[in-house]
C-alpha cells in the first residue's frame, strides 16, 4: 500500500549539502596571528643579536647584572648579562651581551676597563658616574684576529687607538717624579704623556712609553734630546738667582721635555717606537755625548766637609766631570788618615781635538798615558769653594807650575791624581810655621850673652881709661856711651824688649783669630755675606 495507514501520503527525502571543510575556522586566527607575531620577535632578535664576550676584571665593584653597561663614546653599545667568579678565584668573570654594531669590538686587540671616579696625574676622570653609577668603557682594537675572551685593563688607557700621534720609548737611570699621564713640553706647550713605564731587561734603569700627539710628533728627529722636566730647576750664578719650571702640572706630577739640538724643526721625522736616552736635565741633554769616563782618586789631607757625590770637577771653568763617591782611609805608613775622593772625568768635554787623543785605537792605555803628561806639566787637584752660602765645595783641576814634582802609578786598576793644598790652608800653613819658628828663637839667652859681653867691655874700657893716651879718651867715651845704650835697650824693662814681646804677642793672637776665624768660615760661609749673627740667634 502506497499511502500509510492514516492515509497521509510519505514526505521526500530533504537535499543535504556538505560542508566546506578548507576555510578555517575565526577562533583560530587570533592564536595564529600571536604565533607570527612571536616568531618574528624572535628572528628579529636573533638577527639584531650581537656576539657575547667574557671579560676578566680583579674586582666587579660597580659593576652589576642586567644594569651596568658598556659605552664606546658615550653611545651604549652593550649590557652585562651576569657576574661570576673564576675557578681559582683570582678574579671575577663578567658576561657581556653586545649589540650588533659592535661586532667590531671583537678585534683581539681590544681593550675594556671600568669607569668610575679616578684622581691621577693627568686629572679627575669619571665623575659622571656619580650619579649615573659605574659602566665598561671600551676601545675598539684593529687587529683582523678576533676572540671573546679578554682580559679587562685596571686603569683607562691614556691614549685611544684613534687618537694621531707617535708613540716613543725613553730609557732613564730612575723614574724620578714620573707617573702614567705625565704630560710630554716642547717648548712649554704640553704635546704629549706617558702612557706607561717599567724596568728594562736587566733592571739597570726604566723604560718609559710617550705618545707625542699629532702635529707635534714632526718635531721629534733622530737627533731629539729628551730629559725630566719635573719640579723645580733653581740657579745661583754670576747672572743672579733664576727659578725655571715647565708648569705647574709638571711641579706637581712630574714631565719630560724634548728638543732637537739645533733648536730648529729636525729635517728627518723619527718613526714610531724609536727609542731615546733620557737625561736628568736640560744642560745634561743638550750638551755633546761625554763618551767613555776615566775613573781617578785624589787623596786631599783636610776636611771634606761640604763635599758631596755629584759635585762638580771643574778644569778652568768647564765641567769635565764629577765626584762619584768620598771616603776616609788609615794609612798605616804615615798612621794617619787620609780622605779619597773617587771622580769620573769626561775627555770628550775638553774638546774634540782631546777626545780623540784619548780615544785612539793604537793605544789601548791612551787616556792614563796623556794624563801622566799632565802631571807631569803640573796637573793638580785642589778643593776650592763653590758658593759661599752653603759651604759647598767642588774638586778643581788646574796647573800648578811651581807644585812638587809627581808621577802616575799606571799600575793601579784606578789612577791617583796629586792634590795641592787651597790658599786659605796654604796660608794658614806658612803663618803656623812663621810662628813656631819664632818661637824657638831664645832672645833671652841672647841678651843675656850680650849683656855678659858689655860688662866684660865695661871692665876693659876702665882699664884703658888710665892708661891710653889723651887723644883716645873721646873716641872711648863715645864708644862707651854707644854700648851703654845699648846695654840699656837689652834690659828686661827696655822698650825694645817690651815692644818685642808685645809684638810676638800680637802675632801670637793674629795666628789664634786666623785660627778661629778658618773654623767659623767653615761652621758658617754665609757669614761673608749675611755678616756675623748674634750670639742669641747662633744659639736658636
Amino acid at each position: 500500500m502506497s499511502e500509510n495507514e492514516s492515509g497521509t501520503p510519505p514526505l521526500p527525502e530533504p537535499d543535504v549539502e556538505k560542508a566546506n571543510r578548507w576555510l578555517p575556522s575565526l577562533v583560530w586566527l587570533i592564536p595564529l596571528l600571536a604565533a607570527l607575531i612571536g616568531l618574528t620577535l624572535v628572528v628579529k632578535m636573533v638577527l639584531d643579536q650581537g656576539p657575547t664576550v667574557i671579560v676578566s676584571f680583579r674586582s666587579a665593584d660597580g659593576l652589576e647584572p642586567g644594569k651596568t653597561k658598556v659605552k664606546y663614546k658615550d653611545v651604549d653599545i652593550g649590557l652585562v648579562r651576569s657576574i661570576s667568579l673564576a675557578h681559582d678565584l683570582s678574579n671575577v668573570l663578567v658576561t657581556i651581551d653586545m649589540s650588533k654594531e659592535a661586532k667590531r669590538f671583537i678585534a683581539a686587540d681590544t681593550r675594556f676597563w671600568v669607569v668610575k671616579p679616578r684622581i691621577g696625574a693627568s686629572g679627575v676622570s669619571g665623575l659622571n658616574t656619580l650619579l649615573s653609577g659605574s659602566y665598561i668603557g671600551v676601545d675598539a682594537g684593529k687587529s683582523e684576529e678576533t676572540k671573546t675572551q679578554f682580559v679587562g685593563l685596571e686603569k683607562p688607557p691614556q691614549v685611544s687607538r684613534d687618537e694621531k700621534g707617535t708613540m716613543y720609548t725613553l730609557h732613564g737611570d730612575t723614574l724620578g717624579s714620573i707617573d702614567v699621564g705625565s704630560p710630554i713640553f716642547y717648548r712649554r706647550i704640553q704635546v704629549g704623556q706617558v702612557t706607561g713605564f717599567d724596568l728594562d731587561e736587566k733592571g739597570r734603569g726604566v723604560q718609559m712609553s710617550v705618545f707625542v700627539s699629532a702635529p707635534y710628533d714632526q718635531y721629534v728627529g733622530k737627533n731629539t734630546r729628551w730629559w725630566h722636566a719635573s719640579g723645580v730647576d733653581v740657579r745661583l750664578d754670576s747672572n743672579g738667582f733664576k727659578v725655571n719650571t715647565q708648569s705647574l702640572a709638571a711641579l706637581l706630577v712630574g714631565g719630560i721635555a724634548f728638543e732637537s739640538v739645533s733648536g730648529q724643526k729636525p729635517a728627518t721625522v723619527a718613526p714610531a717606537g724609536s727609542e731615546f736616552a733620557l737625561a736628568a736635565d736640560q744642560a745634561s741633554a743638550l750638551r755633546e755625548p761625554d763618551g767613555v769616563p776615566i775613573t781617578t782618586v785624589l787623596y786631599f789631607d783636610q776636611s771634606l766637609r761640604g763635599l758631596s757625590p755629584g759635585a762638580p770637577v771643574d778644569f778652568r771653568g768647564i765641567v769635565m766631570g764629577e765626584v762619584r763617591s768620598v771616603g776616609v782611609e788609615f794609612d798605616p805608613v804615615k798612621k794617619n788618615f787620609r780622605m779619597p775622593v773617587t771622580v769620573d772625568m769626561y775627555p770628550a768635554r775638553l774638546g774634540h781635538s782631546f777626545a780623540q787623543t784619548i780615544a785612539s785605537d793604537h793605544e789601548r792605555n791612551a787616556g792614563p798615558l796623556v794624563l801622566e803628561r799632565l802631571v807631569a806639566r803640573g796637573l793638580r787637584g785642589q778643593l776650592r769653594t763653590g758658593n759661599l752660602l752653603t759651604g759647598q765645595l767642588y774638586v778643581a783641576l788646574d796647573f800648578f807650575p811651581n807644585a812638587a814634582p809627581a808621577k802616575l802609578d799606571l799600575t793601579q786598576e784606578v789612577v791617583e791624581v796629586p792634590t795641592v793644598p787651597n790658599s786659605l790652608d796654604e796660608l794658614q800653613t806658612q803663618i803656623s810655621s812663621i810662628a813656631r819658628k819664632l818661637d824657638k828663637v831664645p832672645f833671652e839667652d841672647i841678651g843675656k850673652n850680650l849683656r855678659d859681653t858689655l860688662k866684660s867691655a865695661n871692665i876693659l874700657f876702665k882699664q884703658l881709661d888710665a892708661q891710653v893716651v889723651p887723644e883716645m879718651k873721646d873716641t872711648l867715651g863715645a864708644a862707651r856711651k854707644t854700648f851703654s845704650e845699648a846695654d840699656q835697650l837689652l834690659q828686661k824693662d827696655s822698650p825694645v824688649q817690651s815692644d818685642l814681646r808685645e809684638a810676638l804677642q800680637q802675632l801670637t793672637q793674629t795666628l789664634q783669630s786666623l785660627n778661629a776665624l778658618s773654623d767659623y768660615l767653615e761652621r758658617h760661609p754665609e757669614s761673608l755675606i749675611r755678616g756675623k749673627q748674634d750670639k742669641r740667634e747662633e744659639r736658636k
